[in-house]
């Protein structure tokens, strides 16, 4: 079997599992804070000890990756990795408010902001990891195949949302699952999933056009701090019915604006390789 196509299905054999694996060690642990469980760093963790093992083993170079942050010449996907998700967001209140689908009545700028930065810290370290995993090792293997680009967005984006499926089905707490989307865990899970295909586009876009994880960090990382606490946190409300349509979080909407920004960087990058080829 060829090593890449080796690597890529024993990662995602122990990925799909591992949150699993930690559901079952969370079954003989019932005093645990909730959202804090041993079983749920299992899931966290396994991923990235998975990929330093294969690289170990396989002798893939960091380089690869995209660990060198390849700051000459890609500044300005830097800045545009931080303004996505705050621009997106901006243009979702504005559509919500405007139809009386989001309620900003409760939106402190000032006590939203000490949310926003009390977070970015834990959430650039985390997303390390996570980044890591899904774009640098996994996205890095498969563009190795030279598949398709939307074989790659649509592989890259259900074993990433597979991934998380204990984590909807069990880890989440309920109380937020209902904040976001009140519906089923079943019916969560399945539109979560299909969300992060939409977002994979522009996290491996930038992956790609710079060559380097660390857009992605940020990029991640902004979208941690700025809309998970801007819905479960209450600064703003959802009329009920609507969270599907313009949740900053899981809208379609929303996705869709987000699938039309990974397609532009796509095209970007389209036209640096032929430009670059030209030149040749």
């Amino acid at each position: 079997m060829n090593q890449t196509i080796r690597n890529i299905f024993v990662f995602t054999i122990i990925v799909v599992l591992c949150g699993w694996l930690g559901v079952f060690v969370d079954s003989f642990l019932t005093e645990q804070p909730e959202g804090n469980t041993l079983g749920m760093g299992i899931w966290l963790v396994f991923p990235m000890l998975t990929v330093i093992v294969l690289i170990f083993y396989s002798k893939i170079s960091w380089k690869e990756i995209g660990i060198k942050p390849n700051f000459k010449g890609n500044l300005k996907w830097y800045l545009i990795s931080v303004l996505i998700f705050p621009a997106v967001t901006v243009t979702i209140l504005v559509i919500g408010n405007t139809f009386k689908w989001i309620d900003l009545s409760e939106l402190n700028l000032r006590t939203f902001t000490g949310v926003f930065f009390s977070t970015i810290l834990i959430g650039f370290i985390k997303n390390i990891f996570e980044e890591t995993v899904w774009r640098g090792f996994l996205t890095s293997q498969l563009v190795k195949l030279n598949l398709t680009d939307w074989k790659i967005y649509l592989l890259v984006g259900s074993v990433w949302g597979i991934w998380h499926v204990p984590y909807y089905m069990m880890f989440l707490p309920e109380t937020d699952m209902q904040v976001v989307l009140p519906v089923s865990r079943i019916i969560f899970t399945v539109v979560a999933i299909l969300t992060m295909i939409c977002w994979s586009i522009m996290f491996i876009e930038l992956y790609r056009i710079t060559n380097s994880i660390w857009p992605c960090v940020l990029l991640h990382t902004v979208e941690d701090s700025l809309i998970n606490p801007l819905v479960i946190s209450g600064f703003i409300s959802i009329s009920s019915g609507k969270e599907i349509v313009i949740s900053p979080i899981c809208g379609v909407i929303t996705s869709l604006l987000y699938l039309i920004v990974g397609l532009a960087i796509k095209a970007s990058r389209r036209r640096q390789i032929k430009v670059q080829t030209t030149a040749c």
